[in-house]
């Protein structure tokens, strides 16, 4: 089937826009994202409505232009409409708040969060100049860029839009962060006040709609300090993604068998013997899960045989208690100064 050009186009821009706005979001010294940002996904949502619309209307492009009533000779009005011309003389279409509008009567389930998301950022691309302070507003507008990538996505697999979303990577929008110690705290303005009540308001009024669409998505992370990746902890939600760790997954992490540590303990160690005190510290490893796990040959089954497989960072455990062979130098490498 034949695909509508005016259609295609307006999708195509749509995607373009909000990967462009992504992309400088991205950017790691960009001053003006947040503001850019809005500007460039707002025209993306708008074109997402019009397409949608075109669609709807069986592609006829009086659906988004601005409408006027045809003026008679004698001044009135006819019955007839004819499109709105800007000072370029080519039609003018509707605004992205009456094509939300005209959205709505059509899909009785359109989401007010998804309303309300969209009216932050317009607000903010409508307000843009008066941010002089963008600091106090990044990570507001980092949790409404969140919902627009989430709801952007959502939308299009709920109207079935012909946009292949597997071409695309829209689910990355990588966090900034920003070191505490060197952002400077700057002066709220009124301006900025008023745009985060409007944000807030927002929120609160339709934080309790149970609907697929988001106004904001908060991300907290915490750094910690560890030594190394098996550092990362894991934390378990019941409406979390479902994550698989196979065996194969399980044997990478842990290659080391018992017999594999002591066949190397004499050229790692010289002071080093497979004794009482050795397995008692092999013992006390075999406590940590993060260095030690045991491989059941029937994973069904409790009680089942199988063995015991060690973590690399095992001989960073071992360092501890046992001391390294000396390396003489080499005399070819030895300087000598008189």
């Amino acid at each position: 089937m034949k695909t509508n050009k005016t259609y295609q186009s307006l999708l195509d821009k749509s995607i373009n826009s909000m990967l462009s706005a992504i992309e400088i979001y991205n950017k790691p010294n960009f001053n003006y994202r947040e503001e850019t940002f809005a500007i460039l996904a707002v025209n993306s949502w708008e074109l997402l409505f019009k397409a949608y619309l075109l669609k709807r209307y069986s592609y006829k492009l009086n659906s988004l232009y601005k409408m006027e009533f045809v003026v008679k000779k004698n001044g009135e009005n006819s019955k007839r409409k004819k499109p709105s011309v800007n000072r370029t003389g080519n039609p003018m279409t509707i605004s992205i708040y009456e094509a939300m509008s005209k959205v709505e009567k059509i899909d009785q389930k359109f989401s007010p969060n998804l309303k309300a998301s969209v009216e932050a950022l317009i607000e903010l691309r409508d307000n843009a100049i008066h941010f002089h302070n963008e600091k106090n507003l990044t990570r507001e507008l980092q949790q409404l860029g969140f919902a627009c990538i989430k709801n952007y996505i959502t939308l299009i697999k709920k109207w079935e839009l012909d946009i292949k979303m597997s071409k695309y990577n829209l689910h990355l929008m990588p966090l900034a962060y920003v070191d505490s110690n060197v952002q400077v705290q700057g002066i709220v303005t009124d301006e900025v006040k008023k745009y985060l009540n409007f944000i807030n308001q927002k929120v609160k009024d339709n934080s309790n709609r149970n609907d697929d669409f988001s106004v904001a998505i908060s991300v907290d992370i915490n750094f910690k300090k560890s030594d190394s990746l098996d550092g990362l902890n894991v934390k378990y939600d019941k409406n979390g993604a479902i994550v698989t760790i196979s065996e194969e997954d399980m044997r990478q992490k842990f290659p080391l068998t018992y017999s594999d540590v002591t066949k190397n303990l004499k050229s790692r160690y010289d002071n080093c013997k497979v004794d009482k005190i050795f397995h008692a510290k092999m013992k006390s490893i075999k406590e940590n899960e993060k260095l030690y796990h045991w491989r059941k040959l029937d994973t069904t089954k409790e009680k089942s045989t199988g063995q015991g497989f060690y973590s690399t960072n095992v001989w960073q455990e071992l360092d501890k208690h046992y001391n390294k062979p000396i390396i003489p130098a080499d005399p070819a490498q030895v300087t000598i100064k008189f």
